[in-house]
């Protein structure tokens, strides 16, 4: 198997209202990108969030009581603050300056997702209201444009607990199964598989990275070369059920 990952470059500054999916049909023309049947598109959270006007102008927020003491605490805007307990389902765990929340897409992740980087100062840019909607709509001008069937993931980038680093994790998924389940399956010495089951939407969205970057200015990666398995899944399949979560 070959997989090939490439960056689709040349997208514009992504503004509020913009046909995000036209754009990458477009950039992909210019860069003589020929889509087929079965290629993968990763698209980064921050452009989708722009072009779905996800902004919130600091100036705008009234802190509560609970994120001034919280900034005070930290040394933080409590505008910030206030933005992220109004995206936060739920507090997990709030230390040295981190907060971790659920979010209402059911992510655990950092300040619920709300972050400053890439935007005009002032502003705050939030996760997209439906990640896999976004990538559906994304995907439906794809194939509308070209006539190819593609999968499109919108990706996020992720800490991880008793990890180091960031990575890039999918939060939205269309065309696609996210995960491949070998359980009932048997290894190679004939032991039959009983909980292996493979994110694969979060390894391509990590791999991804490889193009993108955070300063590349490259939202967008073209990945072909991986069967990916098809259907009409949804990241929801990969947040982890609360029953079968051992930190909740």
């Amino acid at each position: 198997m070959t997989v090939t990952i490439q960056g689709i470059e040349g997208l514009p500054e992504i503004q509020p209202g913009d046909d995000l999916g036209r754009f990458i049909a477009e950039a992909c023309q210019r860069q003589g990108v020929t889509l087929q049947d079965g290629d993968v598109f990763v698209v980064t959270q921050k452009a989708v969030s722009k072009s779905e006007g996800r902004f919130v102008n600091l100036d705008e927020v009234e802190p509560s009581p609970l994120a001034t003491q919280l900034a005070t605490q930290w040394d933080k805007d409590a505008r910030h603050v206030e933005v992220v307990l109004r995206e936060s389902k739920r507090i997990v765990k709030m230390d040295r300056g981190v907060i971790i929340c659920e979010t209402r897409h059911g992510l655990v992740c950092a300040n619920a997702g709300v972050d400053a980087s890439n935007v005009p100062g002032g502003q705050l840019i939030l996760l997209p209201i439906d990640p896999d909607a976004s990538a559906q709509r994304i995907r439906a001008t794809l194939r509308a444009a070209t006539g190819a069937d593609v999968a499109v993931i919108v990706s996020d980038t992720f800490g991880r607990p008793w990890r180091g680093g960031y990575t890039e994790v999918a939060i939205g998924v269309a065309g696609m199964l996210p995960i491949i389940d070998y359980v009932g399956q048997v290894d190679t010495h004939g032991r039959e598989l009983k909980v292996t089951v493979i994110c694969i939407a979060d390894e391509l969205a990590s791999a991804a990275e490889m193009v993108t970057g955070k300063i590349n200015k490259v939202p967008v990666a073209h990945i072909r070369g991986y069967a990916v398995p098809r259907g009409e899944g949804s990241a929801k399949e990969i947040v982890r059920a609360a029953e079968l979560d051992l930190f909740r």
